[in-house]
């Protein structure tokens, strides 16, 4: 029995007429949309360009302090009523796993100079703790002048937690002074969300400030010449100041820091 042939036909159309020219309305509408398209197109180049230099807000810490878990019901009330949150900016976040070679310089010449006797300081943690600038004679220390609401002491405040609890086993001591005269509760909400392990402490000056509103140096942060958050100094054992900078620091440069005055007399 013979196969039957099957074969493909073309489709084919006639050519349609180009339709009218569009009137006013219509060129209106064009013009709207074509205004629109261009300006998203700018409004996401200029996201872009703002944020291509600025990391992820830090993530809350995965655990907290044995302190922090057992404070006082009434302070971890008011903390849990500051709303604090974590921020970013361009150009936050981004120094800290760099070489040491990209810290920039101090943004004052201010601060005070290797050798120099670090002021002493009596201060309380959010729970009321005493802590002492003597407390950790014997041992490097790594002092932080920060802000709660400061961009930059948030990203750093990762890297802190990693080196502090790297190095303190290994001798090295952290604590952190509020430079800004905040209240316990918005220093607390700041020390949990991030489980620093290490203290930090209350320095209060006027007018006081919070999480949502700045406020003044206090008289410890003054002595240490506070002009920028976060402020670091690296103190020998000794008691003098070996180091100081501000601005956001690569972390092998606070280790080498670290280590280096470790070795001081």
């Amino acid at each position: 029995m013979a196969q039957a042939k099957h074969r493909s036909k073309r489709k084919t159309s006639k050519a349609q007429p180009a339709p009218p020219p569009p009137g006013p309305a219509g060129k209106a509408v064009s013009w709207v949309l074509t205004i629109g398209v261009v300006m998203a197109i700018v409004l996401g180049t200029l996201y872009l360009l703002n944020h291509r230099n600025e990391a992820p807000p830090p993530k809350r810490a995965s655990s907290i302090s044995a302190a922090d878990r057992n404070a006082p019901k009434g302070l971890v009330s008011a903390a849990n009523k500051i709303g604090f949150h974590a921020i970013t900016e361009p150009g936050t976040g981004l120094v800290e796993s760099q070489p040491a070679s990209a810290a920039r310089p101090p943004s004052t010449s201010d601060l005070l100079k290797p050798g120099t006797t670090a002021p002493p300081f009596t201060l309380k943690t959010p729970q009321g703790q005493t802590v002492s600038l003597s407390d950790f004679r014997g041992h490097p220390l790594l002092l932080e002048l920060f802000a709660t609401w400061c961009p930059h002491c948030q990203a750093e405040s990762p890297h802190l937690r990693a080196l502090a609890n790297q190095l303190q086993p290994k001798g090295a001591r952290f604590v952190s002074i509020n430079g800004d005269s905040e209240t316990a509760p918005s220093v607390f909400a700041f020390h949990r969300y991030f489980g620093l392990p290490y203290p930090a402490l209350l320095d209060p000056g006027q007018p006081p400030g919070s999480f949502t509103q700045a406020g003044g140096a206090g008289p410890v942060s003054s002595a240490y010449h506070l002009h920028a958050f976060p402020t670091f100094y690296v103190i020998t054992p000794s008691g003098k100041v070996y180091w100081a900078s501000d601005g956001e620091q690569p972390d092998v440069l606070l280790r080498q820091k670290l280590l280096a005055a470790g070795k001081q007399p």
